[in-house]
């Protein structure tokens, strides 16, 4: 619909003497009566055809009227240049064929196509398990990588092992201590987690080997059941192993971007934006973290990967401008490096906050998460606004069963909408072939809105791959679902006194609003039961 419309409007626009700009806008209008779409291509293009934008925008609506595209009914002219076009009803029932035809992949496109993009998140420290507080990113960083998907990217994603290091040793410290029946050293790890894992321990195993064994395959478990698998888990001491550093070094060299002062080695990191240079190898010849990210990266590259998407945490803000000169130190676009920071949350119970520490032993763990309120409202939970805003997640609100659960909520818009099936079935109902229904029938407000929530799917994900937002797709969700409530309460599918016709066109838009929740909890990596 949109393709037709920006097709008529070039026309209009080159039959008004003035050339078509390359980009024509169609905004939805705040307000419903303003029209289904509207283009400010009037005001755009006006200055370079020396004309004033309404009086050309007025030119561009009487052409359009004089060869209305499908559907239009009406195009008027509003503020300062916008054209507005008014649409029959009957170009939403285009879009229930449309649902029904593409199904699973309703939503879905190729313009990334060609593209390869690996996707970095989570990468903790084997050090424990998972915490409630690594969830935001888990759950973003997947859900961004079915959205990148959804769009034609081929896209891989990478937990990054930092398995070296000074925190991996107070790891195998305080699991021996524990073992041996001491406390863990003064700046050890004090969770219940030691204790467990230390009587676990075989008698004469290496605690960092098998401690580093044992807290990466908790971590991958628990991120299983929270529908997160990772392509590659990336070991940081295998890579160093392989001479990775040395060549790094090497290549930054040879490249001119290295220099040598007061016996250490620096990356000349303001070349490159950066505010000051940075310390590769230190004066006693002990490399710096910086070095090994950097070789990192290189070898992400390296396997031909077009675009590095990482997720950090808030506490790595700071870090950015270093990665991306040394990025760019490497040669490559910076532009081919992003990161998304990903803001802290609270956690309440009771009007009370609920505190995440590893060392302490003060640690909600996402496995502890999981059983309490279930995989699904975590995801959705943790999706529901941007990252880039800290978060408030109330856990006596995630697990009650009412609406003011965002989970149940949208679960339940899914399972009345499969109900009707079932009843269906027991009643001795048959649907009708789709191309023997009559579609005109719907007409009812609440039948409508179904639909025009559906056809902005297609937008919405693109704008999330685009942005990296996968919480407008959680909003889009949310909209679709309320938007079926008022349909199941207000347009009876199967009563006694409902029109074959009515039912049949009804029937078939209950069958796309549950193909459109479930392609749409599918991108954010929520199941979609049919009963609750």
């Amino acid at each position: 619909m949109r393709d037709e419309l920006i097709s008529a409007i070039r026309d209009a626009v080159a039959a008004a003497g003035v050339p078509p700009p390359d980009v024509v806008t169609l905004e939805r209008p705040a307000r419903r009566e303003h029209g289904a779409f509207s283009t400010n291509v009037a005001l755009t293009s006006a200055k370079a055809a020396g004309r004033a934008p309404r009086d050309l925008a007025a030119e561009i609506a009487e052409h359009l009227r004089a060869r209305p595209p499908r559907f239009v009914q009406e195009v008027d002219v509003a503020g300062p240049g916008f054209v507005n076009f008014h649409l029959a009803d009957d170009w939403l029932h285009e879009v229930l064929r449309s649902v029904v035809a593409a199904g699973g992949d309703w939503g879905t496109s190729r313009t990334g196509a060609g593209t390869r993009v690996l996707v970095e998140y989570v990468s903790a420290n084997p050090t424990g398990p998972v915490h409630a507080g690594h969830a935001r990113g888990a759950v973003y960083g997947d859900s961004l990588a079915r959205i990148l998907r959804a769009v034609g990217h081929q896209v891989d994603e990478e937990f990054y092992v930092n398995d070296r290091g000074v925190q991996m040793q107070v790891f195998a410290a305080s699991l021996a201590a524990r073992a041996a029946g001491d406390e863990p050293p003064e700046d050890g790890y004090r969770g219940d987690y030691i204790t467990e894992w230390a009587a676990e321990m075989p008698e004469g195993a290496d605690p960092l080997t098998w401690g580093e064994a044992r807290a990466l395959l908790d971590q991958q478990e628990v991120l299983g059941e929270l529908g997160v698998v990772f392509d590659d888990w990336f070991s940081e001491r295998r890579m160093v192993g392989t001479g990775a550093i040395d060549t790094t070094l090497a290549d930054l060299r040879a490249r001119g971007v290295v220099d040598e002062a007061d016996g250490a080695v620096w990356l000349r990191s303001t070349d490159f934006g950066d505010d000051k240079d940075r310390v590769l190898v230190k004066s006693d010849g002990e490399v710096t973290y910086l070095l090994p990210d950097i070789a990192y990266h290189r070898d992400k590259f390296a396997r031909g990967y077009d675009l590095l998407v990482d997720v950090w945490g808030a506490d790595h803000h700071g870090y950015v401008p270093r990665m991306r000169a040394a990025i760019e130190a490497l040669g490559h676009d910076p532009a081919s490096f992003e990161v998304v920071i990903t803001q802290l949350v609270r956690l309440e119970r009771g009007g009370q906050e609920v505190r995440i520490s590893k060392r302490s032993g003060d640690l909600i763990t996402l496995r502890d998460l999981i059983d309490e309120v279930g995989a699904d409202a975590v995801r959705l939970t943790y999706l529901l606004q941007s990252v880039d805003s800290p978060q408030t997640v109330d856990l006596d609100v995630v697990v009650s069963e009412s609406n003011e659960n965002p989970v149940f909520y949208v679960q339940m818009a899914n399972a009345r909408l499969r109900s009707i099936d079932r009843v269906a079935d027991e009643r001795g109902l048959e649907r009708a072939p789709l191309e023997s229904v009559d579609l005109s029938v719907l007409v009812e407000d609440r039948e409508l809105e179904v639909l025009r929530v559906l056809e902005v799917l297609p937008e919405v994900v693109e704008l999330a791959a685009r942005e990296r937002a996968p919480h407008k797709v959680t909003t889009w969700v949310r909209d679709l679902a309320a938007a079926v409530h008022g349909f199941y309460h207000d347009c009876p599918v199967l009563h006694p006194d409902t029109p074959e016709p009515v039912r049949q066109a009804r029937w078939w838009l209950a069958a796309a609003a549950a193909t459109g929740l479930q392609c749409g909890l599918g991108l954010l990596g929520v199941s979609a039961p049919e009963q609750m």
